[in-house]
């Protein structure tokens, strides 16, 4: 589950619990691992001889005998495991988000044309059950509910690049289209970070900056709209009730872990590449933009998504 259905789920009330979990489990676990990694100048597999057992076990088997030197080596096999599992994990999630790159660069290069191709009905993939959004069509015929009107953007994305077969029966065949801008977000990657880290850092001041530029403009958009104001009010107004749920605080902790990053080993890593006395503090509290980035995404999605109800009642 995204950071977008927490907050559709429990809008204003995840606000609370999510920062609290910033303060309490977020910033100190990232100040940890980053200063792990810039202790030992390792990444997160390395990291692992910080363990003072493994470290004294170590030292004692440079002169014991040769059976108990294995059984240390084994023993400190055992603790890299570890690091070893949060790898396979990050390149699990990697691998998916790659995909969720792929679309976005599909809808990129299909919007480079003057007309939008999911903002009308009558192309080839849509079906006669779609309705525009500006149509004063009904929906036909309502007595046994075997028709169902759908929107030009759905059956785009369902049937245009999705390409969903009509049941699990059905393997359906390779969207040559996608695979193609998967080797895309694939090749981007391969470029931001071939020339190491220290190319990468230079990537991210594009990265780190076009978000809040590109939001601002969405903003400063959206907020025009009819409508747009009763979004933000309607995420920005807590629900106290909500905040008794288990579910909710479990929910925000989850969250924080998975976008910090936490347990994955890359903040080691990347801790290992700072200097012996960087000021690791101020690193770590410039990491609540994170969060920020989150806020005022969410500030947009809820403005445009209301507006857009408003526009179709």
């Amino acid at each position: 589950m995204s950071i977008i259905d927490f907050f559709c789920l429990t809008p204003g009330a995840f606000l609370i619990p999510y920062f609290i979990s910033v303060l309490v489990t977020g910033i100190p676990m990232f100040f940890l691992e980053v200063s792990i990694g810039q202790l030992m100048s390792r990444g997160g597999i390395e990291a692992w001889e910080i363990i003072p057992l493994f470290k004294a076990l170590k030292s004692d088997a440079a002169s014991s005998t040769t059976a108990q030197s294995h059984e240390v080596d084994y023993l400190g096999m055992k603790v890299k495991c570890v690091g070893y599992a949060g790898t396979f994990i990050l390149f699990c999630l990697n691998s998916y988000y790659n995909v969720i790159l792929a679309w976005i660069s599909f809808y990129l290069f299909a919007s480079m044309q003057r007309t939008l191709p999911w903002s009308s009905c009558g192309n080839e993939w849509n079906t006669p059950n779609c309705v525009e959004s500006n149509s004063n069509a009904s929906v036909i015929p309502a007595f046994n509910n075997t028709t169902i009107a759908t929107d030009p953007v759905n059956e785009y994305w369902e049937r245009r690049v999705l390409g969903i077969s009509s049941g699990i029966d059905v393997v359906g065949t390779v969207r040559w289209e996608l695979a193609l801008c998967l080797l895309f977000a694939w090749i981007v990657v391969f470029l931001c970070i071939f020339r190491g880290i220290r190319a990468s850092g230079k990537v991210l001041y594009i990265t780190a900056t076009a978000p809040f530029i590109l939001m601002a403009i969405l903003l400063g958009r959206t907020a025009v709209l009819n409508g747009a104001r009763k979004g933000m009010l309607y995420y920005m107004q807590p629900k106290w009730e909500r905040l008794a749920s288990l579910e909710v605080w479990s929910d925000a902790g989850t969250q924080i872990f998975f976008s910090y990053s936490i347990s994955l080993g890359t903040l080691t890593a990347l801790g290992g590449f700072n200097d012996f006395h960087h000021n690791t503090v101020r690193y770590v509290f410039l990491q609540k933009l994170n969060s920020k980035i989150y806020i005022y995404f969410m500030l947009v999605f809820f403005a445009s998504i209301i507006s857009k109800v408003v526009d179709n009642n």
